[in-house]
């Protein structure tokens, strides 16, 4: 006879494993991302969150590492209404977002129904999800999050796979080149976590005590750098500490002022990826700046660090 034991998976309610919406599990999810990606079929790299959109705030910002583009995640933990369907529709026009993924424990047939309706009309380029959240566990075990694609494009695995086929041949070279041609310029780097062959988008440096972090990207045809928060603090809270210097810290950066995507002090240049020629001249660039980035936001008062 089997010694196997088994039991029942059983749902648990959302507010079980994450009792506030904004301060529980939005932080959640964006130091647990790689859950939603799987799902979608999307590698998704976290850029910002609570990231304001006139009075409002979008709950992630992450980027489509495969090609760049801004997707919007906006998550409730009870069932979906029109009011958040109204603010991704808001967030959309103001973050230019491409991907907008809705989560939520259950969503009311018009709101399927609105997203059916906005893959099928809007232009190429726009994808919409509807993904439902659960949680479960089976006895004294820990909890597990489910996230299950209620809807999603027409065609899209066949069109992720165009895509990622694409990215991999045309730009995922160049950006390994890129990184590790920066590596040769400045092998000081080796020991601050930059490393022969990546492939991502962005390289990171932490900024000030934990909470804000210096990203320098590089994109098909620009490069550049700015402020965002860590894993795990809001737009918010980084506006907060950096908005009583914006202005001395703009104008000594030459840099914009403000926070649009959660990327405070943006600074950018126009050539990039596809500018090999200019690739010594912009790794130099970027390195300096890097080094003045640091450098200013290292003098803050340290009451604000």
């Amino acid at each position: 006879m089997s010694d196997v034991r088994f039991d029942r998976l059983v749902d648990l309610p959302l507010r079980d494993a994450w009792p506030n919406e904004a301060s529980v599990f939005t932080p959640w999810l964006a130091g647990n991302i790689d859950h939603l990606s799987d799902a979608i079929g999307v590698p998704l790299e976290l850029t910002g969150q609570e990231v304001p959109v006139a009075t409002f705030s979008a709950d992630i910002l992450a980027r489509n590492t495969l090609d760049g583009s801004v997707v919007l995640i906006e998550n409730q933990l009870e069932r979906t209404d029109h009011t958040h369907l109204g603010q991704i529709m808001t967030y959309l026009a103001g973050l230019e977002a491409q991907t907008v993924v809705w989560i939520a424990p259950d969503f009311r047939e018009p709101h399927l129904s609105a997203i059916r309706w906005l893959n099928e009309h809007t232009a190429d380029g726009f994808s919409f999800f509807a993904v439902k959240l659960r949680v479960v566990r089976i006895g004294d075990s820990p909890f597990a999050p489910i996230f299950e694609v209620g809807e999603k494009p027409n065609d899209w695995d066949r069109s992720l796979q165009k895509v990622s086929s694409a990215a991999m041949s045309e730009d995922a070279g160049l950006r390994i080149g890129f990184w590790d041609t920066y590596l040769v310029r400045h092998p000081a780097l080796a020991d601050q976590g930059l490393k022969p062959g990546r492939r991502d988008w962005v390289l990171r440096f932490p900024a000030l005590s934990g909470r804000i972090m210096l990203t320098l990207f590089v994109a098909d045809r620009r490069c550049g750098l700015y402020f965002n928060p860590q894993h795990g603090v809001s737009a918010e809270t980084v506006a907060e500490i950096l908005e009583p210097h914006m202005p001395v810290l703009s104008e000594q950066l030459g840099a914009e002022p403000g926070g649009k995507r959660g990327h405070f002090l943006r600074k950018e240049t126009g050539a990039g990826l596809h500018d090999e020629a200019r690739w010594p001249e912009l790794i130099d660039w970027l390195e300096a700046e890097r080094g003045r980035y640091l450098a200013a936001i290292a003098e803050l008062p340290e009451g604000d660090a």
